[in-house]
């Protein structure tokens, strides 16, 4: 093989910074083919300069590494900004503080060299190409310029010299054969990034097109077939709508952290997203390019409240699942209860307005005969109750989410078991009433007990106590002291060392004389509470009808809650869960106690 001795000579120019003026000029932009991934996968992103708008591009930030967690991380300010064929360029101007000196030596010294860029886009523009979707702004603007070291876009570079940086008059030896294989390879390979037909490659090659030629008709090329290309909608616009977004977001995560059951058909697409997919995609929707980000930078610019709604996806999942156990794990005691909403977490007071009595027969003179209602009320009152949960910056990154499931299920049946302990204190407390009499009370009629027998003499006594708290129920009288309430037992509580015979009690037979028949089994539902200790048996009528329980929960928070709060010590982001709830009585009537042994 014969060989050919070529000289290449370049022309090269000074560093680009200007020591006494701090400033620097930089292509911040181009119209590289970027690879990126948003809900339906893969695409390339093209930044079209003639869609940009510029009025209000000088002076924005010059940041170190898209951070902006300290004014530290700001370096300087865009001095001016400019169109320079497809490409966006603009001088930067670096501060002149101590802190940021080690940064701009590192400029000057040619040692950091790449640049990123923070936008929002107004609107997209997609097509699908051989080599894929692309996507193109319609308009957009740009919010911040970076230094970085990792560029996405491998043209954004401070300007240090010319695109061929040897020397004058070095001399080098070059197979014809191999820098023709050379120009034929990189072609191809532009041609194919940028989605054009394989003929165009074959055009250029044909054409003796060098490589500053090819880029040229290449990118005119991507720009005919874009203005010419019809706008494709790939789903309804109402899929872009940042609440749709992020429940179905939410509802993903969810999912994944264990929640169970069947996801949606249009929460589908989002699953096999991970939590820095999640983190990348609400930036974006926010403007906020991701260009040269570690998965850190991402989680910490996406934690941010003002940068994007990832901390709002991630609590919104967070508390589905909490709510999930919440429920499964909720007393039984709350069936007894008739639930209420309060405004505040003042005193409320529920007053219960006495009978009418009966209805008197009409006089001769057509006169009616007024009269008054007793009423009396109980009072409770709202508390808060709170836990926290950090969610590190390792399981962010490791996409660690069963155990976030793990930590937000305990949060959840932590709240149930509250709510738990609270009402079974309020039930076996047995607390005076606004009348000054407690609520189970031998004056009442609502007490009844064992004898001191035993639990086992309970079990064979079962449906004397049903019997007695059903003439208890049946026949105690209103506020009025004339009108009977006529109150049906509808649910039997006890704790778990009766349970086996309160099942006994309950049990339907198939007797073979009326004296047998177990009128309790078809009357009355049984309810467990395992923090119950004894064999005390509670019976209650049904709320629906007349409620003795209450419990409530703030009017604008019902149930747990998991929110999202500041962590300027914590490396990650914390979150708390918390419960504004109270229980309290309603009316004695509609409760009846067999105390056991």
């Amino acid at each position: 093989m014969t060989t050919d001795t070529l000289t290449r000579g370049a022309q090269t120019r000074p560093n680009s910074f200007d020591p006494d003026t701090r400033t620097v000029s930089a292509v911040i932009a181009s119209p590289t083919p970027v690879r990126r991934r948003d809900a339906r996968g893969p695409y390339l992103e093209v930044l079209t300069a003639d869609t940009l708008d510029l009025s209000a591009a000088e002076g924005l930030p010059v940041l170190d590494s898209h951070r902006t967690a300290s004014v530290r991380d700001t370096l300087g300010r865009v001095r001016s900004i400019a169109l320079e064929g497809g490409s966006v360029t603009a001088v930067l101007e670096l501060t002149a503080a101590e802190d940021a000196a080690p940064v701009v030596q590192r400029i000057a010294d040619g040692t950091v060299s790449g640049v990123s860029i923070g936008y929002r886009v107004a609107g997209w523009t997609e097509k699908q190409t051989q080599a894929g979707r692309v996507k193109t702004p319609t308009a957009w603007t740009i919010t911040e310029v970076t230094l970085t070291s990792n560029p996405a876009d491998p043209s954004a570079r401070l300007r240090q010299q010319e695109e061929s940086p040897m020397p004058d008059d070095i001399t080098e030896t070059v197979s014809p054969d191999v820098a023709e294989q050379t120009r034929r390879r990189d072609i191809r390979a532009l041609v194919r990034t940028a989605g054009l037909d394989a003929q165009v490659a074959d055009d250029l090659i044909d054409a003796g097109a060098d490589m500053t030629r090819a880029k040229a008709e290449i990118f005119d090329a991507m720009q005919d077939r874009r203005r010419a290309a019809p706008i494709i909608r790939s789903h309804a616009p109402a899929n872009d709508d940042p609440a749709t977004i992020i429940r179905r977001q939410s509802d993903a995560l969810a999912f994944r952290m264990g929640g169970g059951g069947e996801p949606a058909e249009d929460v589908r697409p989002f699953l096999n997203l991970s939590l820095r997919d999640m983190a990348v995609d609400s930036l974006t929707r926010a403007g906020v390019s991701t260009r040269g980000m570690s998965a850190d930078e991402v989680f910490t610019r996406a934690g941010e409240h003002t940068t994007s709604d990832f901390a709002l996806t991630v609590s919104n999942a967070m508390g589905k699942v909490a709510l999930d156990t919440y429920k499964a794990a909720e007393s039984p005691l709350k069936t007894l209860c008739r639930q209420r909403t309060l405004p505040n977490f003042k005193d409320s007071t529920s007053i219960r307005l006495g009978e009418m009595g009966r209805l008197e027969e009409l006089a001769e003179s057509g006169e009616i005969t007024h009269t008054s209602r007793a009423e009396s009320g109980e009072t409770m009152r709202l508390k808060t109750f709170a836990r926290g949960v950090t969610v590190s910056r390792k399981l962010m990154i490791d996409d660690d989410l069963g155990l976030l499931g793990d930590m937000t299920a305990a949060l959840g049946e932590a709240a149930a078991q509250t709510e738990a302990d609270i009402l079974v204190t309020l039930l076996t407390g047995n607390p005076n009433l606004s009348d000054g009499t407690p609520v189970f009370d031998a004056t009442r009629g609502n007490l009844g007990n064992a004898g001191g027998g035993s639990a086992g003499a309970i079990g064979s006594a079962g449906v004397d106590v049903f019997t007695d708290a059903r003439q208890a129920m049946r026949t105690v009288k209103g506020m009025d002291g004339k009108t009977i309430v006529g109150a049906a037992p509808r649910f039997m509580i006890v704790g778990p060392e009766i349970e086996t015979l309160a099942e006994q009690i309950l049990a339907e037979t198939y007797p073979t004389k009326s004296d047998e028949v177990n009128v309790a089994a078809s009357k009355m539902t049984l309810l467990v509470e395992p923090r119950l200790e004894g064999d005390a048996v509670y019976i209650f009528a049904d709320p629906a009808r007349l409620a003795a329980m209450q419990y409530a929960y703030l009017s604008s928070a019902q149930g747990v809650q998991i929110q999202r709060t500041e962590a300027w010590d914590t490396l990650g982001m914390k979150f708390r869960a918390f419960l504004d709830f109270g229980a309290g009585w309603l009316d004695w009537r509609g409760a009846y106690l067999h105390e056991g042994s």
